[in-house]
C-alpha cells in the first residue's frame, strides 16, 4: 500500500473518530431536564430555575420548568408529564419533604435519576442532595437579633414570634431548630409561632398583626422566608409598632440591599439558590457523563447585617440574588 493510501486511510479513521466524538457530545446536549418546583412564583424558586437554567445552557441541556403552586395533586401531575415526555433526569423542589417521597417512586419506577435540590426528603431513592446548612444559618441570624436586642435593652422583658415555613419540611425544623438554639443562649423568649401555608401577603399580615396583638412584649419577628416581607412590615406599621418590633428573615430580595444598612430590616440568613441552580446541572452533567456523584452537597449560608451588608454585596447580586452584571 503506497503512502498516500496509507494517508488517505488515517485522514479517514480520523475523521470517524471525530465524528463518533461529535455524536457522544450531541447526545449528551439533546437531553431533557426537567425541574419540579413547588411555586416558581417564589422569588427565591425563580433565581434557582435561572441558575438551572444558565448552567444547562452553558452545558448544552435542554431544561423545561414546571411549577406546581404548592399542591400536591399538580406537583403528581407534573411528574407523570415530565416520564411521559421521556426526560434524562428531574430536578425536584418539593412542597415538602414527604411530598418528595412521591414524586421519587414515580422517578424510580421510570428509572429517571433525581437531584433533590433544597427542601429534601424523609425517604426514597436520589442521586444527590443539595441543601443549605438552615440551621446554623438560623442560628447565626438569631445571634444576631439577640446581639440587636441587647443593644436596646430589649433582651430581658422582650419576645420573639415566628411565621414560618411548614415544619413538615426538613428544612423548616432545621431553621426552627438552630433560631431557638439562639435565643435559648440569650435567654430571649420565643412567644409564638404561626406556620405559612398559602404565603400569600395576606397569610403573613394575618399572622403579624396576630403575633403584635397575641403577645404584648413582643420585640421582634422572625419571617422564615423573604417574599412576604412587606406584609410584616405593613403589619407593623399599622399596628403602629415600627419603632418597637424588629423584623428579621430568612433569603433575600433585592430591595434587602438598601433595607438593612437602614435597619428597616436587622438582617436576612441568606441562602444562594443561584449556586443552587448551578450545582443541579453540574451533578447531572458529571452523572450522565459516568463522573463519581456526590450524595450531599450542603452550601454555606450568609448571616447579613448592618455591619457586613457593604462587603458582601457583589456576592449577595449573584448568588443570592441571581444579578449578573
Amino acid at each position: 500500500m503506497n503512502l498516500i493510501k496509507i494517508t488517505l486511510l488515517v485522514v479517514f479513521f480520523a475523521s470517524l473518530t471525530v465524528l463518533d466524538a461529535h455524536e457522544v457530545k450531541s447526545d449528551i446536549s439533546k437531553k431533557k431536564i426537567a425541574y419540579i418546583v413547588s411555586d416558581i412564583r417564589i422569588p427565591f424558586w425563580k433565581i434557582m430555575s435561572r441558575g438551572i437554567k444558565n448552567s444547562a445552557d452553558e452545558l448544552g441541556y435542554e431544561v423545561s420548568f414546571y411549577g406546581s403552586n404548592n399542591i400536591k395533586k399538580s406537583e403528581i401531575q407534573n411528574t407523570v408529564k415530565v416520564i411521559k415526555d421521556k426526560v434524562d433526569a428531574i430536578i425536584l423542589s418539593p412542597i415538602n419533604s414527604s411530598s418528595a417521597v412521591t414524586v421519587l417512586k414515580f422517578a424510580e419506577s421510570a428509572n429517571i435519576p433525581v437531584v433533590i435540590s433544597d427542601i429534601g426528603t424523609d425517604k426514597g431513592k436520589y442521586l444527590s442532595f443539595i441543601s443549605s446548612d438552615n440551621e446554623d444559618g438560623a442560628y447565626r441570624i438569631g445571634q444576631v437579633l439577640a446581639k440587636k436586642m441587647k443593644e436596646l435593652g430589649w433582651d430581658k422583658n422582650g419576645s420573639v414570634g415566628i411565621i414560618s415555613i411548614p415544619q413538615k419540611r426538613a428544612n423548616g425544623k432545621a431553621r426552627t431548630a438552630g433560631f431557638m438554639k439562639a435565643m435559648n443562649e440569650s435567654s430571649i423568649k420565643v412567644n409564638g409561632l404561626k406556620q405559612q401555608v398559602n404565603f400569600s401577603y395576606k397569610e403573613t399580615y394575618d399572622f403579624s398583626i396576630e403575633l403584635i396583638q397575641e403577645h404584648k412584649n413582643l420585640s421582634a419577628i422572625w419571617l422564615q422566608g423573604s417574599d412576604r416581607y412587606k406584609a410584616a412590615l405593613d403589619a407593623i406599621k399599622d399596628a403602629g409598632k415600627v419603632d418597637e418590633v424588629l423584623l428579621v428573615v430568612f433569603d433575600a430580595e433585592p430591595e434587602f440591599l438598601e433595607l438593612i444598612p437602614k435597619g428597616v430590616i436587622i438582617g436576612a440568613a441568606m441562602q444562594q439558590p443561584y449556586v443552587f441552580g448551578e450545582e443541579a446541572v453540574l451533578i447531572l452533567d458529571d452523572f450522565f457523563n459516568k463522573k463519581d456523584v456526590k450524595k450531599h452537597i450542603q452550601l454555606s449560608i450568609l448571616s447579613i447585617s448592618t455591619d457586613n451588608i457593604e462587603k458582601n454585596i457583589p456576592i449577595i447580586k449573584r448568588n443570592v440574588l441571581g444579578i449578573l452584571e
